[in-house]
């Protein structure tokens, strides 16, 4: 078998307009927007039959799925040159720990608010959503040097 190099990444307007039409048909047949941190306080109540974990499991095997097809799958740790692996994955679970408490004190993901809430003209989302890209590219400039 012969290695082949990997497919470009999707067409990020295509892709917009496919989450758009997945956002759509979660209110059609769910009545329900998307959104993930809605899992952790149903598994917590002990509702396992909830629809969120449908929509996670669909985002685990649509990711794999998505990698797979276009020949991305490895397992790896993106990092820059001057960041050991574990600094790395400690950096990443205490980044994934801070965007959860900030899920709980939202009341609601990133996804959730983004998509959900920006869907339906949520003034607090669109703050949200302002909030999330300004701060993004305040801290991009002094992190960069640690992708060089």
């Amino acid at each position: 078998m012969t290695w082949k190099a990997p497919r470009p990444y999707a067409n990020p307007y295509v892709a917009g307009v496919c989450l758009g039409l997945v956002l759509l048909g979660a209110y059609a047949v769910a009545g329900r927007g998307l959104g993930a941190s809605g899992g952790f306080a149903a598994a917590g109540a002990g509702r396992w039959n909830d629809w969120v974990f449908v929509e996670l499991a669909g985002v685990v095997a649509g990711g794999l799925m998505s990698s797979i097809l276009a020949r991305r799958w490895q397992l790896t740790i993106d990092r820059g040159a001057g960041v050991s692996s574990s600094a790395r994955l400690f950096s990443a679970a205490g980044g994934g720990f801070a965007m959860g408490v900030g899920a709980v004190f939202a009341r609601g993901c990133t996804s959730g608010q983004a998509l959900t809430g920006g869907a339906l003209l949520s003034v607090g989302s669109w703050l949200f959503i302002a909030g999330a890209f300004g701060s993004a590219y305040a801290f991009a400039w002094p992190v960069r040097k640690f992708w060089r």
